[in-house]
């Protein structure tokens, strides 16, 4: 039997708030969770699988929309994989187009701590030297 996980368990794993939780399956990110017999929400691995790509998508920038795209897709079964698909390589596009910029960016304050590291050499080299 699989085990399954309290929502305040998920938030844990997560680092989602419950609030949170019951957000995204309100708007369609995660499908209905099982209850138990209690009313409570009962996560099954899949489920998490699922919130772990989630965090994916979100961690990479996609916007909520897009992701509730993505999983209306998903919930389509294996007729949307092409369209799941595409719009996966149209994000990661747009991920390796930030990351490149990152990159520069990253040159560029790397060059600019050099130049910086090098005045301060110069400075502390033309410092006369006091003698006690």
């Amino acid at each position: 039997m699989e085990t399954s996980l309290t929502i305040a368990e998920v938030a844990q794993r997560t680092g989602l708030t419950a609030h949170t939780l019951r957000y995204y399956e309100r708007i369609g990110l995660i499908a209905a969770v099982s209850r138990a017999p209690g009313g409570q929400r009962r996560y099954a691995s899949a489920d998490m699988d699922w919130l772990a790509f989630l965090l994916r998508l979100r961690e990479t920038g996609m916007p909520i929309q897009g992701m509730q795209a993505f999983a209306g897709l998903r919930s389509q079964g294996d007729a949307s994989v092409g369209e799941r698909r595409e719009m996966l390589e149209a994000h990661l596009a747009e991920v390796q187009a930030r990351v490149e910029a990152l990159q520069q960016s990253m040159q560029v304050l790397s060059t600019k701590i050099a130049h910086y590291r090098a005045i301060e050499a110069k400075v502390k080299t033309k410092r006369p030297s006091r003698t006690p």
